[in-house]
């Protein structure tokens, strides 16, 4: 049988098999037990507001997908528009039943930790498990989809036109993923941090109340945005670079090897998901002592090594072309590194974050500082390692090996994505143990498994940021593809003044989105105090507060930031077109250069100052209530809109430009030149 017909029926139905993984790890989680009155309450009241905020995020989303489909409909042709359509539908179903999903195993999880450790771990990360299942399996079924479309309608033309067809609308398909995912990070990231700065600002610092404890009237606002944040929008922006990594090695791929290099990632990442299935199986705590990252460890190592195998024996067998294999395994380690340079950096008990929680003990003022310091250097080592898989990408094979690299960091996306969305489930499962005064195991259990998914939400944001930069670096290959240009001349004022402009976005983007969660932020905190002012009851516990209005101001707050950002990204490359082709990739360089930087940056202080908090919580330098702690609160608080607003946000605008340029990159090369 031809190759091409093997990865036209093999990639697909891998595709549903993942699915339909997913579809029984739904059903085995709906069926278990919600546990008491008050605990479902509490789980309907999250579910409630998670699902209304992704509701009205879509009121606005839509219309605006809908009018850009129509214009590239008129200016690059209906095939690219339909697979714009494609890739932001199946974005948004990711994140819709994968936050879906999220809160209803939440109180589930909170639950089974009545009996210990190993039911909670089986639902929680079950649970987040179908949301890697819904990624992987949707990013490779559009693609594949698009393939077959290819395949039946030109194939009595040739491989060779097959092959170009299906590259050429396959970028429509990664812009309208990044785009869905722009506007679910944007959205999300404001909702959750505006929720938790206010309900940290007041609830801990002012009246020193524990986190989560249900008199704060911000708290289901908090845990309504771990979902839309945590679940939602990091969904739909993995989902994005998992597509965008596909799109450019099947695009360089075809230019090298034909119709062998379109195909071989679609059965690469067909053979990542039955890897990340069979890792799945292994994620299973041995008893109650257990720390429960050992088997989340087992299962994702098993995945890794399947990964590898299936990378190098397709590089052999069909490309025959072992570089290819070695430039995926390139991908592979680096993704590991980068996952312990986040751990090191970022991790509870680590040096860098007990030397910020140490600083707590001189104030607020030092305990930014020190933080600071360490995120700086943190993204120095982390973009040494990006660096060096770029460059080992691209001695083995060029700007294909590049795309290869990318292929390999996401080659175990099931897995990490299950490791991801455990982590918003397991922390609200902690936050309902408080909630609904659950005793027993409970709360040891959700507090071990909440520690150990605020561990694999921070690890997972550097393997986000690193993945991303993969993908947007082997986008910009491909603009060079597509422009025939081999170079770009820096000493040109028209190319330096695109680099300026790129390097300034990534600033000008995150500063609105910061500025938008201090606003809300400030609101929460007013409603807050009033509450607490207002009702006396609320403290002496005999009251409940009024949790809908945090929730209503974080949602129109999240609401009126969606338009804006994704204009300023779509519109500044167009801008930057107008100075030519050469002036056009200097703004690339410029964005890709920065936008990482200050992704890592902000994404590793901001989780170093949120474990440094929780170091101080645990009964260090002074523990819950005293000065240190309130000094490293503060630090928290800054920290928040940097790794959980703008440093994710940056993920999806670095790849969007790229894209953007991909697409205007033949009117500029025919109107306005190199």
């Amino acid at each position: 049988m031809d190759i091409q017909l093997v990865a036209l029926f093999v990639a697909p139905i891998t595709a549903l098999i993942a699915l339909a993984y997913g579809a029984y790890l739904i059903k085995r989680t709906i069926k278990e037990d919600e546990g008491s009155d008050k605990l479902k309450a509490i789980g309907k009241a999250i579910s409630d507001g998670a699902m209304s905020y992704l509701k009205r995020q879509f009121t606005i989303v839509i219309p605006f997908m809908l009018v850009l489909a129509v214009l590239i409909a008129f200016t690059l042709g209906r095939g690219v528009a339909a697979t714009f359509l494609l890739g932001g539908i199946f974005s948004a179903i990711i994140g819709y039943f994968g936050m879906w999903i999220a809160v209803k195993a939440n109180m589930r999880t909170a639950n089974a930790a009545l009996k210990g450790l190993n039911p909670a771990l089986r639902i929680a990360f079950g649970a987040g498990t179908v949301n890697g299942m819904l990624l992987v399996g949707l990013g490779l079924l559009g693609v594949s989809l698009i393939y077959m479309w290819s395949y039946f309608t030109f194939i009595a033309q040739g491989a060779d036109v097959v092959a170009k067809n299906a590259t050429e609308v396959l970028v429509g398909y990664g812009f309208g993923a990044a785009l869905l995912a722009l506007f679910m990070r944007v959205g999300g990231g404001i909702f959750t941090k505006a929720a938790d700065v206010g309900a940290d600002l007041v609830g801990k610092v002012e009246a020193g109340i524990p986190e989560d404890d249900p008199r704060n009237p911000a708290t289901i606002a908090d845990n309504v945005g771990d979902n839309v944040g945590d679940c939602a929008g990091m969904a739909a922006d993995v989902f994005e670079s998992y597509a965008l990594t596909i799109v450019a090695a099947m695009i360089l791929g075809g230019n090298l090897f034909g119709l062998k290099g379109v195909v071989f990632p679609l059965l690469v990442r067909a053979g990542g998901i039955l890897t990340s299935i069979l890792g799945t199986l292994f994620v299973k705590a041995k008893n109650d002592r257990e720390d429960p990252m050992k088997p989340l460890i087992r299962g994702f190592m098993v995945s890794a090594i399947g990964a590898i195998v299936i990378l190098m024996g397709l590089s052999v067998f069909l490309l025959q072309e072992p570089r290819a294999g070695y430039a995926g395994v390139v991908g592979i380690g680096a993704m590991l590194f980068l996952l312990l340079i986040t751990k090191y950096y970022t991790g509870p008990g680590e040096k860098p974050v007990v030397e910020i929680a140490s600083a707590s003990k001189t104030g607020a003022g030092t305990t930014i500082i020190s933080g600071l310091g360490i995120g700086m250097e943190s993204t120095f080592v982390s973009v040494l390692v990006v660096a060096a898989a770029i460059y080992g990408g691209y001695a083995l094979l060029g700007f294909y090996g590049i795309s290869l690299v990318g292929m390999g960091m996401l080659a175990t996306t099931g897995i990490i994505m299950a490791l991801d969305t455990f982590g918003p489930i397991a922390d609200n499962a902690q936050g309902m143990v408080e909630m609904a005064g659950l005793k027993g195991k409970a709360p040891a259990v959700t507090s071990g498994l909440d520690a150990v998914g605020n561990t694999t939400k921070a690890l997972t944001k550097g393997f986000a940021v690193g993945s991303a930069a993969v993908a947007a670096s082997s986008l910009f290959a491909t603009y060079f593809e597509k422009t025939g240009l081999a170079t770009i001349d820096i000493a040109n004022p028209k190319v330096f003044v695109g680099v300026l402009l790129g390097g300034a976005l990534p600033f000008l983007f995150s500063s609105r989105l910061i500025g938008s969660v201090g606003r809300a932020a400030f609101q929460v905190v007013e409603e807050v105090r009033r509450q607490f002012k207002l009702y006396k009851g609320i403290m002496a516990g005999t009251q409940l507060p009024d949790y809908s209005r945090a929730v209503e101001i974080v949602t129109l707050a999240a609401q009126k930031e969606l338009v804006v950002p994704a204009l300023m990204v779509v519109l500044m490359p167009v801008a930057a077109a107008l100075l030519g082709a050469q002036a056009l990739g200097g703004f690339l360089g410029g964005v890709v250069v920065v936008g990482l930087m200050l992704a890592l940056f902000m994404c590793n202080t901001g989780g170093a100052w949120d474990n440094a908090k929780k170091y101080v919580e645990d009964g260090h330098f002074g523990g819950k209530g005293s000065d240190p702690h309130k000094a490293a609160v503060v630090g928290d608080t800054v920290g928040d809109p940097l790794k959980d607003t703008a440093g994710p946000a940056l993920n999806p605008m670095m790849k969007i430009v790229q894209i953007v340029a991909l697409l205007i990159a033949p009117f500029v090369i025919q109107f306005i030149g190199k």
